[in-house]
């Protein structure tokens, strides 16, 4: 990827879900760029598409029509083993509901892509450790991650998204089953990641979280709404 062209590239995507009942278009025609070190956020109500384009741009699933373009590579029709391996080495995940294994310890959970990649288990540890470290949870490593506080379960997610150094993160409402409180530590981490020149892909429904991407996409009824860059 040369250093001028985007992280991210979308080309006129569309997506049809299809079904007997009848199809539906949920992407109209989507066309935004996101270059290294952004912290974007992308907004919209219910069936505007935001998860649907989250989908694509994790390599959860392949556009209908247009291209998508990650590092300058078009993975618009990746067979699903290559889209695997992208999701793995290139994306980290946020999600809401966390996706943590409950009876694997939290340095367990930190290690897994690193499993998937067949990283040797001296520098697994090495490396999930620093970034538990990093976070501040250290020492929660040999606990179960059901036995832990929901802002450290956060926390853990975040720490296996950083796993495999991916070049972006992408985080799914990742405050949606947390207090106030505790979103806002999650947030915090998250516009400290950025900082240190992680690029972040937020997907939300709430402004005050938004109000951390330092620009806000809006998306409605399958097209992008608005565009805008924090002054």
């Amino acid at each position: 990827m040369s250093k001028s062209a985007p992280l991210i590239e979308l080309d006129n995507i569309q997506k049809t879900f299809f079904s007997p009942g009848g199809d539906y278009l949920a992407l109209k025609g989507i066309n935004l760029t996101v270059k290294k070190g952004e912290f974007v956020a992308i907004m919209g109500p219910s069936g505007s598409g935001k998860s649907t384009i989250m989908n694509i741009m994790g390599a959860l699933d392949s556009p209908t029509g247009g291209t998508y373009k990650l590092k300058g590579k078009d993975i618009s029709n990746y067979t699903n083993d290559q889209l695997a391996e992208i999701r793995n080495k290139e994306i980290g995940f946020i999600f809401q509901t966390f996706n943590l294994l409950p009876r694997t310890t939290v340095l367990g959970n930190v290690e897994k892509p690193m499993v998937y990649a067949d990283i040797p288990a001296k520098e697994r540890k090495q490396r999930a450790m620093k970034i538990l470290e990093r976070l501040g949870i250290a020492d929660k490593a040999s606990n179960l991650s059901n036995h832990i506080s929901g802002g450290q379960i956060q926390r853990v997610a975040v720490a296996r998204a950083l796993a495999m150094n991916p070049a972006i993160i992408l985080a799914d409402e990742p405050t949606g089953n947390l207090d106030s409180k505790m979103a806002y530590e999650i947030m915090d981490i998250i516009k400290h990641l950025n900082s240190k020149k992680h690029t972040i892909v937020l997907i939300t429904h709430e402004n005050d979280i938004a109000a951390y991407a330092k620009r806000i996409v809006r998306l409605k009824d399958g097209l992008i709404e608005s565009d805008k860059v924090k002054k």
